[in-house]
């Protein structure tokens, strides 16, 4: 009775725009669908990956190598075909954002890095569109309502992006799946409160989740008088790209930190004639190991490579690997910085091994 006939056709008038059609964006855009949103935006412009599929619940195995947009849209035509579904095929920009969520009465930043939330946030501080946050990491997720003029924005809680050495890897952190689904429910959650104007909405709140714990606490946020977007006088008056260095770094040779880099191929063609005179070095975690790995390899985590690096020879030559090739790149700049003259990165890691020499082993 508090939502009624009356409630239902003002969900039915209704748009929201989910940013991100992955484990947050995967339980959000489904809930609304089903709650009967008559318009609903995707944003996304990844495919469909067989990695996705223990979090990323709109998506199928069948649906693999499908752009996620789509393949979010045949989904919710099978939930409810009644509703509306606008794609966007396109990486979120500064010169994008403002014009796809123009039209729409709720943005859901269900995003999974730093650079789209601040340009989420931006666009929707400038815009006047309540954004509906949620982030999730390994067992811990967050999630609150950023609504201008009525509470503080995602500026408030961080200002800046953080420096990359306090990041961590997006593409290596991990995360629990089912983690995804209790904070992209919460979003679902706050923005149907937020359409049909009913109870609290988490303005002015941030929700902590830890799934391990099973335990919620709830923290007290303040719009920031000096916040560079929302504040007295902000400095931010136009949405603008926001660089954050916490992807993987492209791995090619880097003069300036003195990282030498060998390609999966060219490894392999040395390993077919000085395989005894290369120590191949695995910097990632001994679960990562068991999965795959190069044959005769020394394992030492990178988190241990300080007290382990004794272990190792410094006049041998030294390819370092980890799954995609960020850490072993700061594992050889260490060993750099420790006297060891021949090492080098292994270009994309072991992904890259498997994607250009080796198909048959197997990927994570």
């Amino acid at each position: 009775p508090e939502i009624g006939q009356q409630g239902q056709r003002r969900l039915k008038a209704s748009s929201v725009v989910v940013i991100g059609a992955g484990g947050l964006g995967s339980p959000a855009a489904m809930y609304l669908a089903a709650a009967g949103v008559g318009r609903i935006g995707i944003v996304d412009f990844d495919t469909v990956d067989l990695s996705n599929l223990q979090r990323q619940i709109i998506h199928a195995s069948r649906d693999v190598g499908m752009a996620k947009t789509e393949s979010a849209r045949e989904r919710l035509a099978q939930i409810n075909p009644e509703i509306v579904v606008e794609l966007f095929q396109e990486k979120i920009a500064a010169d994008n954002v403002e014009s796809i969520i123009a039209s729409y009465d709720i943005v859901i930043d269900a995003s999974d890095n730093f650079s789209t939330r601040y340009l989420i946030n931006d666009a929707c501080v400038l815009g006047k569109k309540p954004n509906v946050f949620g982030a999730i990491y390994r067992f811990e997720g967050q999630a609150s309502v950023f609504a201008p003029d009525a509470g503080p924005c995602y500026r408030c809680l961080f200002p800046a992006p953080p420096p990359p050495d306090a990041v961590p890897n997006c593409a290596e952190g991990g995360v629990l799946g089912v983690l995804a689904g209790t904070i992209g429910t919460i979003q679902a959650t706050e923005a149907l409160k937020l359409l049909l104007g009913i109870g609290q909405p988490l303005i002015g709140r941030l929700l902590k989740y830890d799934a391990l714990a099973m335990r919620f606490d709830t923290l007290k946020l303040s719009r920031t008088a000096t916040c560079p977007v929302c504040g007295d006088n902000p400095s931010i008056t136009s949405v603008q790209e926001v660089t954050v260095n916490c992807e993987t770094k492209t791995m090619h040779h880097h003069p300036a930190s003195g990282v030498v880099e060998i390609s999966p191929v060219e490894l392999n063609a040395k390993l077919k004639t000085d395989r005894d005179k290369i120590v191949l070095l695995d910097v990632r975690q001994p679960n990562e190991h068991s999965i795959c790995h190069l044959k005769n390899c020394v394992l030492i985590p990178l988190n241990e490579l300080p007290e382990r690096m004794g272990e190792l020879d410094k006049d041998a030559e030294i390819v370092a690997y980890c799954k995609m090739g960020g850490r072993s790149h700061r594992a050889v700049e260490f060993l750099n910085a420790n006297g060891f003259k021949n090492i080098k990165n292994l270009v994309g890691g072991i992904l890259g091994w498997i994607e250009q020499v080796d198909q048959s082993m197997p990927s994570y």
